[in-house]
């Protein structure tokens, strides 16, 4: 198990993996992989039932990115837990490479489904976890949606059937970042409040600050303990968390940094592993 400190570090090394990623590839989407690149780390490092050398293991716990505009932060994560080699980060979006800009269960391993159809991550989720009960397995299913993709419909069928169904072994996780790729989201098409919706749909809620280990912690312990409904943690973000150009902007939504912006971003992070390091 590690500690707050360690979770830090790696989720710092996570995002260095998201900036040169998206900076290799010239194309991407940075800052909403680096706002939740503190979920990724705590899912991938302490709450999942994972193993990176049998990927496929039948009684693994299953992730769902339905924002999967944001592979680069589950590459990134998944690069850092050993799933494969960091410097295949490099490849991303390249041609011939398996690193696509969507995540794609066929050819990257770690990967449980392939999305990038905003609204339909979830769905899929939902299905994992009723075909669970129905098979009587006992592994959970974890998905992350933006704050912006929750404008979609499909999300709250999705979330109908999953509440009505009490599926209490998924959860459900929303990088509430407030911004998405035209703005503010409660000026686009306000999704808010995002917690009563939930609850409207039969879910328990849990509202945390996504970069506090210390709440996402809590926060995933309540959810695998609760029983009889489904769990939705809002977790509340800054978009391109750790880069100081990028954060809160939604200019960096889906643009890749130049070689001088580069060089500043990781420098940022840079300082920050830096300061890690001296606690």
């Amino acid at each position: 198990m590690m500690d707050n400190r360690q979770l830090q570090i790696t989720a710092n090394e996570v995002r260095k993996g998201i900036v040169s990623a998206v900076h290799s590839a010239k194309a991407g989407h940075p800052g909403g992989s680096l706002s939740a690149a503190d979920i990724f780390t705590y899912l991938y490092f302490e709450e999942m039932r994972i193993d990176p050398k049998d990927p496929k293991k039948k009684d693994r716990d299953r992730f769902v990115l339905s924002k999967g505009h944001v592979a680069p932060g589950m590459y990134s994560v998944l690069a850092q837990r050993g799933y494969f080699p960091k410097e295949d980060l490099l490849t991303l979006r390249h041609l011939g490479s398996y690193l696509q800009g969507h995540p794609d269960m066929k050819h990257i391993p770690g990967v449980d489904m392939s999305s990038g159809s905003l609204g339909q991550g979830i769905s899929a989720a939902v299905g994992m976890a009723l075909g669970a009960r129905l098979s009587g397995d006992s592994y959970r299913v974890y998905t992350m949606l933006g704050d912006g993709e929750i404008e979609e419909g499909q999300v709250w069928e999705a979330a109908m059937f999953a509440g009505h169904r009490k599926l209490d072994n998924l959860c459900v996780i929303v990088d509430n970042n407030g911004l998405q790729i035209d703005g503010a989201v409660d000026e686009v098409c306000s999704p808010y409040p995002i917690d009563k919706k939930f609850e409207a749909f039969n879910f328990h809620v849990i509202s945390i600050n996504a970069h506090d280990f210390d709440e996402i912690r809590s926060a995933f312990q309540e959810a695998r303990a609760y029983k009889g409904k489904p769990t939705c943690i809002v977790a509340h973000s800054t978009k391109g968390k750790g880069v100081s150009f990028m954060e809160n902007q939604c200019s960096w939504h889906g643009v890749a940094p130049n070689d001088e912006q580069y060089a500043v971003a990781m420098a940022d992070l840079e300082k920050v592993g830096e300061a890690l390091c001296q606690k």
